[in-house]
């Protein structure tokens, strides 16, 4: 349908854009009509502009016709509170149809603490504060149904009469709900349910069984589920991908690479490998002691065209979302692990980044070219490591078994050429390291807990994954990558999807500070905050056991990374332009770099097939729109990342299930008014030790030193210290833990110490906690409605 060309007085659809966004109220069309001057036919050109302005996703029409920016928040709107976590009341809209998952915003209530419960809905102001939206509230609505995520149980209800109940798989739920309509579910199941009534009289229906969360292989399957992750692919969308994945692969418009011996370092359980690394010395007489290097990335770009079906679902999928049982994909398998995974002896589509690297480490120039590569070996990092190792020993013997090879495993069955590959790889990436020591990039060493599976898909072992040099080697080369993606695409006037990382706020930066004077640790605002202020922060504390915390309390200080076309830099990695060119398979950002390459370097291929876009670089539409993607995206990684944490805390939760009662190392991670967080010594998994089992002592919280002291100083619990606790309770179904003192009596101590509202402060500005009733913000698991 053509579109209505724009009547004279009609404004852009960036003035439109840009009333809607300075208003601070709702905008309706009357609103926008009236701020322009626009009158009779004019208004009715104004409601065809909206309309192919909401069809081009530019605005959302909120609820009462209000418009608002896409992706964005209005003004005023409905909102449903998701939980409550001490004093934070936070809330998330109670309709949305944004490309990422809802925005959490924090409420802010007037007069009583916490008068809201979750579930309620509220008619509330939004404003942006920060990265984020606070709520004003106007007033309650009647309640709505509230859908909940859980697994069916079996126990006794009042009077010991057998019942069914529904708990949850948010840690943070108060209650266990008893079920009124089972449906057809049975216990064990994983169920969506709605929730009806208020107070006591709250019942559960069953609406939706989504299956056993406890079969083999399945533990994710309740991150899946709450978070509403797509993990089926439509029919539209599995058929393009089986018409592009026989899309002839011919060297025409390609760089043959085939005779190099490019290969793939990966982790030993890798799903799907996307990047591939080549390194020589440069023979160039005026680059003595340097490098040439080759990263060769799958052309993901040739085989998924924009505005495809595979596409769309790419960009509603965001990335893929790695579980221990499973991968979602981004991308069917037929890619994903099929074509666009880079395997040995197979003639693969890439794009291939050259890269010239001096004898300093510095990177002096790139060029960027679709490639043919045949990869000589996929190689875990593991085994990188150690025929690295042995092929520079000084005692190793000459022949194939004196560089790591090993005949009876197929995996370590190499060519001759692989093993001056790998010192070439070696000697490059030194260079590369000492570049990245001196720009001083932020180095926070955090421990990567890792679960492994045995082949019945039981828990074998849970562990923190070790840091090797082979690891590191792959880093930087990739890190070098990228960022001459996005110095070349910025050379070429492109659109760059830039990978942003601001520096931390001042707010964050006092608190800081604040917490780091409890370790009699100075840290001055007035200095130019750098990754190196912290790196020396960090070396000073190299020789303390209270290093974890120090690193965590740093970590909690920097701002969360996220995707956009306005280059602010990337503040943790000491770079100017960064940009994710190395992972199209796993995320649409590099998809995006990569299409932006195709259109900057004149890049397109024969590969046309009857139902595929011909075009496989970015385009007009795409590029005008990166901010609006970058935002989705950004999301959409979060919730990702939230996922695949929730989902590692189910299985330490599930392998200490047999281990409650028994007493266990801890590290106290949190402390709060209502008691204390700790996480088992090199498993991981957050639990809570209630205030109620501390003592009869009144406990005083300090808010600027994290800690939690007794009246009489003969007790302090604070962030970082170590200590045994009796495990108690380890709940799979949300990952919940919790603890106890391990002389905590039966039942908790008489008169527990509490944190009364409208507590406060002593001179030394700490909280002062009372000793009579429970604390309003508590609610033990096992609790029911």
């Amino acid at each position: 349908m053509k579109k209505p060309k724009p009547q004279p007085g009609l404004p852009s659809r960036e003035q439109v854009m840009r009333f809607i966004a300075d208003s601070p109220g709702a905008i309706g069309k009357r609103e926008i009509a009236k701020h322009f001057g626009l009158h009779g036919a004019e208004k009715i050109a104004l409601k065809a502009l909206l309309k192919d302005m909401t069809d081009e996703g530019l605005v959302d029409m909120a609820p009462g016709r209000a418009f608002h920016k896409h992706g964005g928040l209005p003004r005023v709107t409905v909102l449903r509170v998701a939980a409550i976590e001490g004093d934070a009341v936070w809330a998330v809209p109670d309709r949305w149809e944004g490309a990422g998952p809802p925005p959490r915003l924090r409420v802010m209530e007037k007069g009583r603490r916490s008068a809201l419960g979750v579930g309620e809905r509220i008619l509330a102001r939004t404003e942006e504060r920060g990265n984020g939206h606070v709520a004003h509230p106007m007033k309650t609505l009647q309640s709505s149904a509230e859908l909940v995520i859980g697994v069916l149980v079996a126990d006794t209800g009042p009077g010991g009469k057998p019942m069914t109940w529904l708990r949850p798989a948010d840690k943070r739920a108060r209650f266990d709900f008893a079920v009124g309509d089972m449906g057809d579910a049975a216990i064990g199941d994983l169920v969506r349910a709605e929730l009806t009534g208020r107070g006591p009289a709250t019942k559960a229906k069953v609406i939706e069984r989504i299956g056993d969360p406890f079969a083999p292989k399945a533990l994710s399957m309740i991150a899946i589920a709450r978070h509403e992750i797509p993990h089926v692919f439509g029919a539209e969308t599995l058929a393009e991908a089986e018409t592009g994945a026989k899309l002839p692969l011919t060297p025409d418009g390609r760089e043959d690479l085939r005779d190099l011996p490019i290969v793939a370092i990966d982790p030993i359980d890798a799903r799907d490998h996307d990047d591939a690394v080549w390194a020589a010395p440069d023979e160039d007489a005026g680059n003595k002691g340097g490098f040439r290097a080759i990263v060769a990335i799958a052309d993901v770009s040739f085989y998924v065209r924009p505005d495809g079906a595979l596409d769309r679902e790419a960009r509603r999928r965001g990335n893929s979302v790695y579980f221990p049982d499973r991968v979602v994909p981004m991308l069917p398998e037929t890619l994903s692990a099929g074509v666009c995974s880079l395997k040995a002896g197979e003639d693969r589509a890439a794009m291939a980044c050259h890269l010239v690297i001096d004898r300093h480490g510095k990177v002096t120039s790139w060029r960027f070219t679709r490639a043919l590569v045949r990869l000589r070996a996929n190689i875990a990092y593991e085994h990188a490591q150690a025929a690295y190792d042995k092929s520079t020993s000084p005692r190793r013997k000459p022949g194939p078994q004196a560089v790591g090879q090993d005949a009876s495993d197929p995996s370590l069955r190499w060519d001759d050429d692989i093993i001056p590959a790998l010192q070439n790889l070696w000697a490059c990436w030194a260079l590369l390291a000492k570049a990245r020591a001196a720009r001083s990039p932020l180095d926070l060493d955090l421990p990567e807990r890792q679960v492994i599976l045995d082949e019945a898909g039981g828990i074998a072992e849970i562990r923190v994954r070790e840091r090797l040099d082979s690891m590191r080697l792959i880093e930087d080369y990739m890190i070098a990558a990228n960022v001459a993606a996005a110095k070349a695409l910025e050379a070429k006037k492109s659109p760059v999807m830039y990978r942003i990382h601001e520096p931390p706020s001042r707010e964050k930066l006092v608190s800081l500070k604040e917490y780091l004077e409890t370790f009699d640790q100075s840290f001055a605002l007035g200095q130019v905050i750098t990754p190196a202020v912290f790196n020396r922060l960090i070396d000073g504390f190299s020789e303390d056991d209270r290093l974890p915390e120090i690193m965590q309390a740093i970590l909690r200080s920097q701002t969360q990374a996220y995707y956009g076309p306005a280059n602010a830099g990337h503040f943790g990695l000491a770079l100017g332009s960064y940009a994710h060119f190395t992972s199209p398979i796993r995320r649409y950002a590099d998809l995006i770099v990569h299409r932006a390459l195709v259109d900057g370097y004149r890049l397109e291929v024969p590969g046309k097939a009857k139902d595929l876009p011909a075009r496989t670089g970015l385009g007009e539409a795409d590029a005008k729109g990166l901010s609006r993607i970058g935002e989705a995206i950004s999301a959409l990684e979060r919730r990702a990342m939230e996922a695949e944490r929730e989902t590692i805390d189910r299985y330490v939760a599930a392998y200490l299930a047999n281990k409650t009662g028994e007493i266990v190392a801890a590290r106290i991670t949190g402390v709060q008014p209502f008691g204390f967080f700790a996480t088992v010594d090199g498993l991981g998994g957050d639990g809570l030790v209630p205030v109620s089992t501390l003592g009869n002592e009144r406990f005083f919280y300090d808010e600027a030193a994290r800690s939690l002291d007794s009246e009489h100083g003969r007790v302090s619990y604070t962030v970082g210290q170590r200590l045994d606790l009796r495990l108690m309770e380890a709940n799979p179904v949300s990952g919940a833990l919790r603890f106890e003192l391990p002389d905590a009596p039966e039942g908790g101590f008489r008169n527990r110490p509490v944190r009364r509202d409208g507590a406060k402060k002593d001179k030394a500005g700490k909280h002062m906690v009372g000793k009579r009733g429970r604390p309003a913000n508590i609610k033990h698991k096992g609790k029911r409605r």
